[in-house]
């Protein structure tokens, strides 16, 4: 008992982690989606991209011809105060709106 409590609490703290960043990822899928969805229609995708975003997440959106191109990046807290960061990103491609004004990123 007293070798295994501390495995099983190292396993837990693991495994809370993970959901966390499996969530974060998931948020940041949604709104790199949103941004280069928005941005293919003329709107401003990294404002739209930040509305939708995790807290202290990162949205950058690049233009390349007929495509529009969202990633972010979110920084995952690990359950533990002396533990890094470690930073989980999702990446969306959008071809752009025929008959827009054009793409902003």
């Amino acid at each position: 008992m007293a070798a295994g409590l501390p495995a099983l609490l190292l396993l837990l703290f693991a495994g809370l982690t993970a959901v966390d960043a499996v969530t974060t990822r998931a948020g940041c899928l949604d709104a790199a989606r949103e941004a280069a969805l928005a941005a293919s229609r003329g709107e401003s995708g990294s404002a739209v991209g930040a509305r939708y975003a995790p807290a202290g997440a990162d949205v950058s959106v690049t233009v390349s011809g007929d495509r529009v191109t969202a990633t972010v990046r979110a920084p995952v807290r690990t359950l533990g105060a002396r533990l890094p960061r470690f930073t989980v990103s999702a990446t969306a491609v959008a071809a752009v709106e025929p008959g827009t004004p054009g793409p902003r990123p």
